[in-house]
């Protein structure tokens, strides 16, 4: 294996655009919660979304590390089954990514480095305890993402500005990972995971996304009413939604087409997060 394909390799393990996308949401955090960065806060806001990204990719690897048999079933092109990065090389890669992580976390104050340190043990223990087991891996998941926003928001020293933001990031992605769930479940009922389509069944399970879909939707005004965002956050948001509910419709013909539209659908979301908060301040 050449070492381009090794490197290409392990930056695909970290899947990067998921990481990236993490960092946006905690700047997004930050973003709404201060009418104007001073440097320490501009500062501040830097260093939590780049330990995100670097976090979100350490749990990525080390996720392909632990699922590496699963994946032979269910993901074979992934970096490790298909050779291109060896098992051992993952986990020391990982950790060098959780340890770049935790050198930047220790810089910011001190609500924003507990809640670092709560998503670092959690994004190392999930695959092993919380992942196969029915609906509290997908909320493990779904917290993480919507703990993002709120990190981000610590990290200004004003943490609660977004947890509207959170929870509606948290119930999306938690459709999205049960969803997920019932496109791989075939490789998880044979390695033995109790997931929520392996225990309930695929239909059940899809329900249930579509019903934390369903809330999302319906909430998604508030920050708007709440005047946390201006109606350009409307306008973005409400193409959001309707790309979301079709992706829940989606998912019951077929799985994989409806996670991956959910993920248009959510970045359009974030999207709206942008613009509406532009739209306050100018």
């Amino acid at each position: 294996m050449s070492g381009a394909e090794r490197l290409r390799g392990l930056v695909e393990m970290t899947r990067p655009a998921n990481a990236v996308a993490a960092g946006v949401l905690t700047f997004i955090g930050a973003f709404v919660a201060v009418d104007g960065w001073s440097a320490d806060e501009a500062t501040a806001t830097a260093l939590a979304s780049a330990t995100t990204i670097l976090a979100t990719g350490a749990g990525m690897a080390i996720n392909d590390y632990f699922d590496r048999e699963i994946d032979r079933i269910n993901d074979p092109d992934r970096p490790i089954p298909r050779g291109a990065v060896s098992p051992r090389l993952a986990l020391w890669f990982s950790l060098a990514l959780f340890g770049g992580a935790v050198a930047l976390a220790v810089l910011l104050p001190p609500l924003a480095l507990a809640i670092a340190g709560v998503n670092l043990v959690a994004l190392v223990t999930y695959t092993k305890l919380f992942k196969g087991t029915p609906g509290l891996g997908n909320a493990l998941v779904a917290y993480l993402v919507g703990s993002a926003l709120v990190f981000g928001g610590a990290a200004v020293g004003a943490a609660t500005a977004s947890l509207v933001l959170a929870a509606l990031a948290a119930l999306s992605n938690f459709a999205r990972e049960v969803i997920k769930d019932v496109e791989d479940v075939a490789g998880d009922r044979e390695e033995g995971l109790t997931t929520l389509p392996v225990v309930v069944g695929e239909r059940r399970a899809l329900a249930v996304a579509a019903a934390a879909l369903a809330v999302a939707v319906v909430a998604s005004p508030v920050p708007y009413l709440r005047g946390t965002f201006g109606a350009a956050y409307l306008a973005v948001v409400v193409p959001a939604d309707a790309v979301m509910c079709y992706a829940g419709y989606r998912s019951f013909g077929d799985a994989t087409a409806g996670q991956s539209l959910l993920k248009y659908g959510m970045f359009l979301a974030v999207a709206a997060f942008i613009a509406g908060r532009v739209a306050v301040l100018v």
